[in-house]
């Protein structure tokens, strides 16, 4: 029985040294925080606060639109200076929003905590990813992007889980309180986990002005990175972004399925992605990134079409089985995705853009989880089924044009095969 579980459990070793495998273990514990207070937001600024359903909304909005503006910024910001001291002011920024939030008692309160909350999350999402990738080499970026994705879907749903089972049974204001403390304690934790075990590098030298361009003129003239980043925008809204905010009311209007069955399909999707991640890497890296980009394409395009299967019966559990197969899917397509684009993104960028480089494709997650729920919801009060076949005829038509950008995306894979061979010694 030894030898299937070390098999098992070799599956999951990144190579990734101890500085790397600390910081993602912080980033765990962060998100773990975030979690805790994800799914009821709206809850405790609407029947805990009193607040105006819309207002709650506008508060939330707020914080998600601070963090999307500052974010461009603190890309140039990490270019100028050394991440790490940028990662330890956005979580302290965080954590002093996230702890106001806990005590507002009107919604300009809210407001200013929202926004100092959401500067603080924009500037230390793309200064984390810098840091991150100054402590691996270009073969370990893969893996890092990998393990990256694993800490942040493990904190989310352990920390939702944990405060589901918190509120459910203490429905108190001093309840929602101490969930918002505890979010903005691990915002100052993983701070402090920065401040003591991870050094400072520099990721590379930074290339003078001059010479191949500085500032975001220089990022806006590199077409192959736009045409990715308007893929990934196009792609994680019609894949991840539909089915986390257009599959549950269109399943509980349109199939058997309850509220209940698609917390299942919910948890499936997380639990999949969290197991799957490590080993995926190790499938994905022996792919041509075309190629790759063609399958999350196809594998989207499926689980979307798969919906609509949930519509042709009145059993629960067929319905509900048909379900988690398109959670499945979908985590498959996001295991890949995290490992092609990510460490695309960080080849495509000269040494000194990586943080305008990061910060965009940062920017991509939050353009999608806007206009995937925008887009989805007016196409679902329209033509309920439409969202699903547009969505996946979208994917196929976006994974055929990136087949077609061919050798003009690196590829370790081909610059290996292609790699010139060694001269053989003359004789003498």
């Amino acid at each position: 029985m030894s030898r299937p579980f070390a098999r098992a459990f070799a599956g999951w070793r990144t190579g990734l040294s101890g500085p790397v495998i600390v910081l993602q273990a912080g980033n765990a514990v962060n998100y773990f925080g975030s979690g805790l207070i994800l799914p009821f937001e709206i809850i405790y600024l609407h029947e805990v606060r009193g607040f105006p359903t819309a207002t709650a909304g506008l508060v939330l909005a707020a914080l998600m639109g601070t963090a999307a503006v500052v974010t461009p910024p603190s890309g140039a910001l990490v270019d100028r200076f050394r991440a790490k001291p940028i990662v330890i002011a956005g979580n302290l920024a965080s954590a002093l929003g996230y702890a106001g939030l806990a005590f507002v008692d009107r919604p300009w309160q809210a407001f200013v905590c929202s926004a100092v909350g959401g500067a603080g999350l924009g500037v230390a999402g793309t200064a984390n990813r810098v840091l991150s990738l100054s402590l691996v080499t270009a073969e370990q970026r893969a893996s890092l992007f990998a393990l990256g994705r694993v800490a942040g879907n493990f904190g989310l749903g352990s920390g939702a889980t944990v405060a589901g089972f918190i509120i459910a049974s203490v429905h108190h204001l001093r309840a929602f309180q101490a969930l918002y403390l505890f979010d903005a304690l691990t915002y100052a934790a993983f701070a402090l986990i920065v401040i003591v075990a991870i050094p400072n590098p520099r990721l590379a030298k930074a290339a003078a002005p001059n010479q191949s361009g500085a500032g975001f003129r220089a990022v806006a003239r590199d077409r192959l990175f736009l045409i990715l980043i308007a893929a990934n925008i196009v792609l994680l809204t019609v894949g991840p972004a539909l089915f986390a905010n257009i599959l549950p009311p269109f399943a509980t209007a349109h199939t058997p399925v309850g509220p209940g069955e698609i917390g299942v399909v919910v948890f499936l999707n997380t639990f999949f992605i969290v197991v799957a991640q490590i080993p995926a890497t190790r499938v994905v890296k022996r792919m041509r990134r075309t190629h790759a980009f063609a399958g999350i394409s196809a594998l989207w395009a499926i689980g979307l079409l798969a919906v609509l299967l949930a519509t042709l019966t009145r059993s629960t559990l067929a319905a509900t089985t048909v379900l988690a197969g398109v959670a499945i899917v979908i985590a498959i397509g996001e295991c890949a995705q995290s490992t092609v684009l990510g460490p695309l993104v960080a080849d495509l960028a000269p040494p000194h853009l990586v943080g305008r480089y990061m910060s965009l494709y940062s920017l991509t997650f939050t353009a999608a989880l806007a206009i995937g729920p925008a887009a989805g919801g007016a196409v679902l009060a329209t033509s309920p089924d439409a969202v699903w076949w547009g969505g996946a005829l979208t994917a196929v038509l976006i994974g055929v044009g990136l087949l077609r950008l061919g050798n003009r995306i690196p590829d370790p894979l081909l610059q290996t095969r292609c790699a010139p061979p060694q001269a053989a010694p003359e004789a003498t």
